[in-house]
């Protein structure tokens, strides 16, 4: 695999490079900053040692109605506290590498709280190391429904829920299907796109005085967040209607691959990045995001992760659950630069909303992005779910 990337790398470095217009990145990746991350994963992105970094953690495969389901199993060292299981969900275009820095935090005691977790973190169908459906139509509601088995397959018959992205969908469906085997579900995405939920943002275009203020900003005027959806969205259209051509190219380049990860990564974290030169690259580590890239270029699982989309915007059952209030104890945690908000009053309409925290920083990716915060946030959500058990 590693003499294939370099001729792949080779075969990158020896074409014609084209020059970004004007030197920003509201074309898409910025040319620059592309060079940049290329010329880190080619002279300073140590493979043995990432290979060691992602193995620090022990790693199965056991096999769900079907697939082969790979996943990450980490338990506490601690003794004399209680320990929880919670699952966690990672969404598009991330993986397991988005809790890496989360899960020693999550798994370690801390002063104030009697329980610590014992975590699950599984690659999603389709997702780098698990295997992907053979047939057409497996949507969120049946990886739910696989989610669930996994967790009891491990011996959870009870276990809490943490989900950002499709993770939020995924998690928000297994609070719906299974209330009595979700304790309190967390999510990092805090949304709802039922029929009301959309009606309510476009009421509050004509009258703004109505929204609260956690979401005006990001939310309005409506004709700024029309253009950004405008702009940002293309690439769920095609993951939506052809997911398998744009796979195939992907998965042709390893540095395509990368531009096209890393740039979703850099505007949702904030959608001004597209405006800096380098895109917001210089915000992040760039061997982290070659980490992420790396699982899905080792295990040639674009295609199917790709796949995820049409079969979600396809689904019926998805819709209807979208409409269906749960009464598991829910958690929001929301950030500033999110790519969509819901008001909470919105929220409380699906979900038993315990309490939401507003964070005045961090975007899509929190857990990735923000690890002290997002476990700060899970273990201050579980303990009120536990308060109210």
């Amino acid at each position: 695999m590693q003499e294939n990337l370099r001729r792949k790398f080779e075969m990158y470095r020896r074409s014609t490079r084209l020059k970004s217009l004007e030197e920003s990145a509201e074309y898409g990746i910025n040319s620059d900053a592309l060079g940049q991350l290329f010329a880190h994963w080619q002279f300073q992105y140590k493979y043995p040692k990432r290979v060691k970094y992602l193995n620090k953690f022990d790693h199965f495969k056991t096999t769900i109605q079907g697939l082969d389901i790979h996943f990450v199993h980490v338990k506490p060292t601690a003794e004399n506290v209680k320990v929880i299981p919670l699952l966690l969900l990672h969404g598009w275009p991330s993986s397991i590498k988005d809790f890496y820095e989360a899960i020693p935090l999550l798994t370690s005691p801390r002063p104030g709280y009697d329980f610590v977790f014992e975590v699950v973190v599984p690659s999603l169908p389709g997702f780098c190391y698990s295997q992907g459906p053979v047939k057409v139509g497996f949507s969120p509601h049946q990886i739910a429904i696989v989610m669930r088995n996994l967790m009891e397959r491990i011996g959870f018959k009870q276990f809490y829920v943490q989900g950002g992205d499709f993770g939020h969908t995924i998690g928000s469906h297994m609070a719906i299907l299974f209330p009595d085997q979700v304790l309190g579900f967390h999510t990092s995405f805090p949304v709802n796109f039922s029929k009301i939920s959309m009606l309510t943002w476009l009421v509050g275009g004509v009258w703004p005085s109505l929204m609260p203020k956690e979401i005006t900003d990001s939310m309005y005027p409506l004709k700024d967040k029309f253009k950004y959806l405008w702009e940002e969205f293309g690439y769920m259209h095609i993951q939506a209607t052809k997911p398998d051509t744009g796979g195939i190219a992907l998965q042709d380049s390893p540095v395509g691959l990368a531009a096209y990860i890393v740039d979703r990564i850099l505007v949702f974290t904030n959608q001004s990045n597209k405006l800096l030169e380098d895109g917001g690259l210089s915000s992040f580590n760039k061997t982290d995001l070659i980490d992420n890239v790396m699982l899905y270029w080792s295990t040639g699982s674009i295609t199917t992760s790709l796949r995820l989309y049409k079969e979600s915007f396809a689904s019926e059952v998805d819709r209807i659950l979208e409409e269906i209030p749960t009464s598991v104890p829910t958690w929001g945690l929301r950030t500033k630069h999110e790519i969509f908000h819901t008001p909470d009053f919105i929220l409380r309409r699906k979900y038993n909303l315990v309490g939401i925290t507003n964070l005045d920083t961090g975007g899509h990716f929190v857990a990735f992005e923000k690890p002290v915060e997002f476990t700060d946030d899970v273990f201050t959500a579980v303990k009120k779910f536990r308060l109210i058990k």
